[in-house]
């Protein structure tokens, strides 16, 4: 398992990521155990969460997801060869984060948050602390396809009142570095000019310089590549690939339209993202071109996001021991010329249908 640097810092983490969102939903206290000690042994070092999960998102079992990665670390007593990721909430009307009040990127809700998470996760500090999805008006993933889509200024007719200013926000997470409760800032589902606004202000000294970006990454949604890939690699901001498998339709197990009973598909009906007109052509044309390689098409889509020198780290989801064995194990495949030129005669073809 690869080490790759974290933006400008000294951490060292592995190329494959742990993401964690299942736990406390669909996965139990000793299912997230069995997933932690599985991808320890093979390498990994990085653990992502939030505040927000498990996903779906609710009040009875907000936070759940930290508890049990916290017990695990303190079952094991190995906070220091842990990488810990987490995320606060962007602004948000559900009321259950913030005791039965919205929540914004504001010093009172960024601090409720932190400190509830480290309660939660049996740590007093975070290795990186990240806003999980902007304050702003913005189109969730922060890429969409259409110029129609982009948020408004905040002085624009029709912009949402009482918008935070980014180097307020930026100051919040200054206290939070100069306090040693996190050593490292990050963004998630942020745009080009969300990036390098925080950059701006951080070099101004508003607050610490962003080390991570977290956005969704895939065969289906390629839209990293266009603007961000650029500022990430000039600006030195590592890329946190989330969703490789957009979630689950890059595994086969919807083609032609299937929902397997026990799916995330069939059980929460959360897949819009990935249901949008000539997606599931799409999808199954990569599923197709994996299969024609040989391949389970979860560890060719797993492959395809690991080998890009663009990620710093894949960050993979799984439900059950076997998934998770085949997300770890994508980083042991070689990433053909003929595997790219095969990916790439599709998108050309169908383009970024799940932004």
């Amino acid at each position: 398992m690869h080490k790759r640097r974290l933006g400008r810092t000294d951490l060292l983490v592995s190329q494959i990521c742990l993401g964690s969102m299942t736990w406390g939903q669909q996965n139990t206290e000793t299912d997230g155990h069995a997933q932690m000690d599985l991808a320890f042994s093979r390498g990994v070092n990085f653990i992502d969460t939030a505040e927000l999960y498990p996903i779906p998102p609710k009040a009875e079992t907000q936070g759940w997801t930290e508890r049990i990665i916290g017990s695990w670390m303190k079952a094991k007593g190995n906070r220091d060869q842990v990488i810990l990721a987490s995320k606060v909430v962007g602004r948000t009307a559900n009321t259950w984060f913030r005791g039965n009040r919205p929540s914004k990127l504001v010093r009172a809700d960024i601090f409720d948050a932190v400190e509830k998470s480290l309660t939660r996760l049996n740590t007093d500090y975070l290795d990186l602390y990240q806003i999980h999805w902007p304050e702003r008006a913005v189109p969730w993933g922060a890429n969409p396809n259409r110029v129609g889509a982009v948020a408004l200024r905040a002085d624009s007719v029709g912009a949402p009142a009482s918008e935070t200013p980014i180097t307020e926000t930026l100051a919040v997470f200054d206290e939070l570095v100069k306090a040693g409760k996190i050593r490292h800032f990050g963004l998630s589902n942020e745009s080009s000019w969300g990036v390098m606004r925080f950059i701006a202000e951080a070099d101004k000294g508003a607050g610490p310089r962003l080390v991570s970006l977290q956005n969704a990454y895939n065969f289906v949604n390629r839209g990293f590549e266009v603007n961000l890939a650029e500022v990430c690699e000039r600006e030195q901001v590592s890329l946190l690939a989330y969703s490789p498998l957009a979630q689950g339709y890059l595994t086969g197990k919807y083609d032609h339209g299937a929902r397997p009973q026990g799916s995330r598909s069939q059980l929460f009906n959360r897949g819009q993202r990935y249901e949008t007109p000539n997606a599931a052509e799409a999808q199954l044309k990569y599923n197709e071109l994996a299969r024609s390689f040989g391949m389970e098409p979860a560890l060719f889509a797993n492959a395809y996001v690991t080998s890009r020198p663009f990620v710093t780290s894949s960050i993979i989801g799984a439900t059950t021991i076997s998934q998770l064995e085949m997300a770890l194990s994508s980083a042991d495949v070689v990433w053909t010329e003929d595997m790219q030129k095969g990916v790439d005669a599709i998108h050309q073809r169908v383009g970024n249908p799940c932004p």
